[in-house]
Protein backbone atom coordinates (compact mmCIF):
# COMPACT_ATOMS: atom_id res chain seq x y z
CA UNK A 1 0.00 0.00 0.00
CA UNK A 2 1.19 3.83 -0.40
CA UNK A 3 1.27 5.77 2.61
CA UNK A 4 2.70 9.10 2.77
CA UNK A 5 5.05 9.60 6.11
CA UNK A 6 5.99 12.82 7.02
CA UNK A 7 9.71 13.24 8.25
CA UNK A 8 12.01 16.08 9.67
CA UNK A 9 15.44 16.78 8.56
CA UNK A 10 16.73 13.97 11.15
CA UNK A 11 14.67 10.94 9.72
CA UNK A 12 15.91 11.86 6.27
CA UNK A 13 18.93 11.77 7.37
CA UNK A 14 18.08 8.53 9.00
CA UNK A 15 17.17 6.99 5.49
CA UNK A 16 19.71 8.64 3.64
CA UNK A 17 22.63 6.93 5.93
CA UNK A 18 20.54 3.02 5.32
CA UNK A 19 18.71 3.30 8.54
CA UNK A 20 14.71 3.22 9.00
CA UNK A 21 13.10 5.96 9.81
CA UNK A 22 8.91 6.76 11.65
CA UNK A 23 7.34 9.81 10.73
CA UNK A 24 3.38 10.35 10.86
CA UNK A 25 1.81 8.11 8.40
CA UNK A 26 -1.20 8.97 6.34
CA UNK A 27 -2.96 5.93 3.91
CA UNK A 28 -5.44 7.69 0.68
CA UNK A 29 -9.19 6.52 1.47
CA UNK A 30 -8.29 5.17 -2.32
CA UNK A 31 -6.46 4.99 -4.64
CA UNK A 32 -8.31 7.68 -6.49
CA UNK A 33 -5.98 10.51 -7.25
CA UNK A 34 -7.97 13.21 -5.30
CA UNK A 35 -7.59 10.89 -2.36
CA UNK A 36 -3.99 10.21 -2.76
CA UNK A 37 -3.46 14.26 -3.21
CA UNK A 38 -5.52 14.61 -0.25
CA UNK A 39 -3.36 12.19 1.97
CA UNK A 40 -0.02 13.93 0.78
CA UNK A 41 -1.21 16.93 1.89
CA UNK A 42 -2.28 15.98 5.06
CA UNK A 43 1.11 14.18 5.97
CA UNK A 44 2.66 18.05 4.94
CA UNK A 45 0.97 19.36 7.77
CA UNK A 46 3.21 17.22 10.15
CA UNK A 47 6.63 17.83 8.52
CA UNK A 48 8.92 19.77 6.28
CA UNK A 49 9.36 16.57 3.99
CA UNK A 50 6.91 13.78 2.98
CA UNK A 51 7.99 10.76 1.43
CA UNK A 52 6.00 8.81 -0.76
CA UNK A 53 6.79 5.12 0.42
CA UNK A 54 4.94 1.63 -0.34
CA UNK A 55 4.71 -0.41 2.45
CA UNK A 56 3.30 -3.27 4.27
CA UNK A 57 -0.11 -2.23 6.31
CA UNK A 58 1.49 -3.24 9.52
CA UNK A 59 5.35 -1.18 9.21
CA UNK A 60 5.71 0.96 11.61
CA UNK A 61 8.89 2.43 10.31
CA UNK A 62 10.20 3.13 6.42
CA UNK A 63 13.25 2.36 4.60
CA UNK A 64 14.65 4.52 1.63
CA UNK A 65 14.37 1.06 -0.20
CA UNK A 66 10.26 1.54 0.07
CA UNK A 67 10.45 5.28 -1.02
CA UNK A 68 9.48 6.29 -4.41
CA UNK A 69 9.56 9.89 -4.08
CA UNK A 70 10.11 13.16 -1.99
CA UNK A 71 7.98 15.66 -1.74
CA UNK A 72 9.05 18.73 -0.08
CA UNK A 73 7.15 22.84 0.12
CA UNK A 74 10.44 24.72 -1.12
CA UNK A 75 8.88 28.34 -1.17
CA UNK A 76 6.91 28.28 2.01
CA UNK A 77 3.47 28.66 -1.05
CA UNK A 78 1.93 24.91 0.15
CA UNK A 79 2.70 23.41 -2.96
CA UNK A 80 4.75 20.46 -2.83
CA UNK A 81 7.70 20.01 -5.45
CA UNK A 82 8.90 16.51 -6.44
CA UNK A 83 12.66 14.84 -5.74
CA UNK A 84 13.62 11.42 -7.29
CA UNK A 85 15.22 9.66 -4.16
CA UNK A 86 18.15 10.09 -5.86
CA UNK A 87 18.13 13.33 -4.51
CA UNK A 88 17.81 12.93 -0.68
CA UNK A 89 21.16 15.07 -0.14
CA UNK A 90 19.77 17.98 -2.38
CA UNK A 91 16.59 18.15 -0.30
CA UNK A 92 18.59 17.91 2.95
CA UNK A 93 20.24 20.55 1.46
CA UNK A 94 17.11 22.83 1.14
CA UNK A 95 16.31 21.81 5.15
CA UNK A 96 19.42 23.40 6.20
CA UNK A 97 19.93 26.44 3.69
Amino acid sequence: MRAYVALDAEGLQRLRDGGPARGTRVVAASEDEQDEFDAMAEAAEHGPVVAAAEVEATDEVITLAEVEALHVDVDGSGDLAWYATQEVDVVLALLHP
